[in-house]
C-alpha cells in the first residue's frame, strides 16, 4: 500500500526517500507524502479560493482527534505516526497557502520555506533524531527554495528566491543517517540554486550527487 504513496511523490523526493533507514522511512514518506499532496492542491487550483477550499479540508482534519478524520486516504492514516504533531502538520498547510498569491515578496518566499523546513523538526521529533534543529532547518530552507524555484516562470520571483537563498544558505550539513533523504535533497538543492535555478534531477551530475549523499551523507 505505501508503494502508491510514493508513486505521488515528484522524482526527486522518491529519490531521497530511497536512502532513508527502514525504522525512518513510514514516516519521511508520510512527510514528503503530505508536502506533495498539498503542492498538488496549489498547483491545480484554476482559482486561489479552489486552492483555499482544498487546503482547508486539510487544517480541518489536523484539527480533529487522529481517530475522527478521514479514514479512506491511505495518506491520512500513514500520517498517525504524527500523533502530537497536528500544530506542524497544520504550519505546512499554511506555508503552502502563502503561494495561492498573485505575486510572492521576500517574506512570503521566506516563510514558505521555513513552514517547509519546519515540517522536518517534526519528522526528528518523531523518528528520535539528535540532529541539530538548525542544521535540520537550514537543509529544510535550501531544498524548499529549490524546489520553489523550479516551479516559478516570472523572472523576478525567480529573483526573489535565489537572492534570498544566497543571503541566507551556509555550508552543507551534516545531519545522521535517519535524515538521509533530506541530506539528498539539500545536496540536489545546492547544485540547482548555485545553477540560477535549474530542475534538481537536470544532469548527469545530479544522479552522482544524490548516490553520494545517499551512501556517505556529505
Amino acid at each position: 500500500m505505501a508503494e502508491s504513496l510514493i508513486d505521488e511523490l515528484p522524482l526527486a523526493q522518491r529519490l531521497a526517500l530511497a536512502y532513508a533507514p527502514a525504522g525512518a522511512r513510514p514516516a519521511t514518506l508520510a512527510l514528503l507524502a503530505l508536502d506533495a499532496r498539498l503542492g498538488q492542491a496549489v498547483r491545480q487550483a484554476s482559482e486561489p479560493v479552489i486552492g483555499q477550499m482544498r487546503l482547508a479540508w486539510w487544517r480541518d482534519q489536523f484539527g480533529l482527534d487522529p481517530r475522527m478524520r478521514e479514514r479512506n486516504d491511505l495518506l491520512m492514516g500513514s500520517l498517525d505516526v504524527f500523533a502530537g504533531e497536528a500544530d506542524s502538520l497544520t504550519a505546512l498547510v499554511d506555508g503552502w497557502e502563502l503561494l495561492l498569491d498573485e505575486k510572492l515578496d521576500t517574506a512570503q518566499i521566506r516563510a514558505f520555506a521555513s513552514a517547509r523546513a519546519q515540517a522536518f523538526l517534526a519528522l526528528k521529533r518523531v523518528i528520535g533524531s539528535l540532529d541539530d534543529a538548525e542544521a535540520i532547518l537550514s537543509a529544510g530552507q535550501q531544498w524548499a527554495l529549490a524546489d520553489l524555484v523550479t516551479g516559478l516562470s516570472e523572472t523576478e520571483e525567480r529573483s526573489r528566491v535565489i537572492d534570498l537563498w544566497e543571503e541566507s544558505h551556509r555550508g552543507l550539513n551534516k545531519l545522521s543517517r535517519n535524515l538521509r533523504p533530506l541530506a539528498v535533497l539539500e545536496g540536489l538543492a545546492r547544485r540547482s540554486l548555485s545553477s540560477g535555478g535549474t530542475p534538481m534531477l537536470h544532469g548527469p551530475g545530479a544522479a552522482i550527487t544524490a548516490i553520494r549523499l545517499g551512501l556517505v551523507g556529505r
